[in-house]
């Protein structure tokens, strides 16, 4: 018996589709051969990593700490035998990141001021390490709040921790973490969360996981302080995982990555494998369907106020998801979000794309908000000197504050990665301080010769990785603590990094 006409159809057309895909696909596994060629470091699987199932087993933080030291005595061994010659990360000859008698930033990092009047946890990014947060945990230590900063599994080590990593073992860090810092503080001090990026989605997975749970398990947050967080990437990440299909065939290995470069940054990773982007899109996808149904069920009230950092331009996260998708749906609770303008001097103005240059207007309209909105920007078109304009909850009108800070005369915008380093931070920063040297200077930085020349693009070096108005992200962040532990004078020095 054949089959109807309109089904045949639809199976030839389905064939086609999926021929169609794997050609692609393939096409792009032989396009992958031509990236530099694979290291060790990019392939090294470390028996002491630890997933999401180890950490239900094993979940206090001491341990967590015990297996950290554990995995990083492997990783020297392993590269030790492998023994590449070079001068960059993970060589033999290599001085970047090496500072003798100080802690490593790859690691997991505490500090317990003396009777803390709180704690905090801070969560870095993807392909991070808790050196994206070192500076904040300090300012917060000053103030008396205890902090934690744990490495979050696959990272601070090697790029190939994230070639198997699940976002589920991410997420499992975070109650051992908060656990442990209920028992240092005291049951009725306050916890506060600092996430940024991917850290900021599992600050927030967190918080919602929270409500419904005993405190005990699960102790609840009085504060959520998002930096450039990740609630929505690109349609891409999440059509990638199938990028790697041919993966398993050792001749198209390399399908396996987004990025293969040379390792220059002694704290975050350069090499990026696919799995990584995937991981990040199936939890943002989770995360704004959990957010849609608290809204939904009206139970968005009973979220903590939430105090979120954004660049109108973020080449690594949708900065629509964090208006539309996180701050839209929250009620009136105190929540504010501050949203880092481009610089509109005059003489930049011609040289954005209109997508740019209309990037604030799509990202704030000026129509009351449940939050408050606070956009820093140029005081004026001729001046590099920014105002903070204040929109509060349920009004229009916007409060206008001179700040004495100004934008850089060579940076045209913020950037994703640069809002959690001030700028002089001995890696990232444009005047770094010279107390502390990794072995490079990124921020510094200025290459100069022809085009296509470097296995790196020149937009790796361009892009800004500090914050000018770091002091004002501080000042902001201060306020959010309790009335009895006093705040630095506004927009004052940043402290300095422990």
């Amino acid at each position: 018996m054949s089959l109807p006409r309109w089904l045949r159809r639809i199976l030839w057309f389905s064939a086609m589709l999926l021929l169609v895909a794997l050609a692609t696909l393939l096409a792009r596994a032989f396009e992958a051969r031509r990236m530099p060629e694979l290291m060790p470091w990019h392939r090294l699987a470390l028996d002491h990593e630890v997933d999401a199932d180890w950490l239900a087993a094993h979940p206090d933080w001491a341990g967590y700490l015990d297996n950290e030291q554990q995995l990083f005595d492997e990783l020297h061994q392993r590269l030790a035998a492998a023994a590449v010659a070079g001068r960059l990360r993970y060589e033999v000859d290599s001085r970047i990141g090496r500072v003798e008698g100080q802690h490593d930033w790859n690691r997991s990092f505490e500090l317990t001021p003396a009777a803390p009047r709180g704690g905090v946890l801070l969560l870095h990014g993807l392909t991070d390490s808790p050196y994206s947060v070192r500076t904040l945990a300090a300012l917060y230590a000053d103030a008396g709040f205890a902090v934690i900063a744990p490495r979050l599994p696959g990272h601070g080590s090697v790029p190939a921790g994230l070639l198997d990593v699940r976002w589920q073992d991410w997420r499992a860090v975070v109650p051992i973490a908060m656990r442990e810092l209920r028992a240092r503080v005291g049951p009725d001090r306050p916890l506060h969360i600092l996430g940024y990026s991917n850290g900021g989605a599992l600050a927030l997975d967190y918080a919602l996981d929270a409500l419904d749970a005993d405190p005990a398990d699960l102790p609840p947050p009085r504060q959520l302080v998002l930096v450039s967080p990740m609630i929505g990437l690109r349609p891409f990440a999440g059509l990638s995982r199938w990028l790697p299909l041919f993966g398993g065939i050792s001749y198209f290995e390399k399908s396996r990555w987004l990025d293969i470069l040379p390792e220059y940054n002694p704290f975050k990773y350069n090499s990026f494998p696919v799995n990584g982007a995937v991981q990040s899109y199936l939890l943002t996808t989770r995360l704004q369907a959990r957010l849609l149904a608290l809204a939904a069920s009206g139970r968005n009230r009973q979220l903590p106020p939430i105090l979120g950092f954004q660049s109108v331009l973020d080449d690594t996260v949708s900065s629509h998801a964090v208006v539309h998708d996180l701050f839209e749906k929250l009620p009136a609770n105190g929540s504010a979000l501050v949203l880092l303008d481009i610089n509109r001097a005059n003489l930049l103005g011609p040289l954005f794309t209109t997508s740019a240059a209309h990037a604030l207007d799509i990202l704030h309209d000026g129509r009351p908000q449940t939050y408050r909105v606070d956009v820093i920007g140029n005081a004026d078109p001729h001046t590099l000197g920014v105002a903070e304009r204040r929109y509060d909850a349920g009004s229009e009108r916007a409060i206008e504050r001179a700040l004495p800070l100004a934008f850089p005369a060579e940076v045209y915008s913020l950037s994703h990665v640069a809002l959690p380093f001030a700028c002089d931070d001995p890696l990232y920063g444009l005047a770094p301080r010279p107390d502390e040297d990794y072995g490079i200077r990124l921020g510094t930085l200025a290459l100069r010769g022809e085009r296509s020349a470097l296995l790196v693009g020149a937009d790796q070096f361009n892009r800004l990785g500090c914050n000018p108005f770091f002091d004002y992200l501080v000042e902001r962040i201060m306020l959010t603590l309790p009335a009895a532990v006093p705040a630095p004078a506004p927009v004052a020095a940043s402290a300095p990094a422990p």
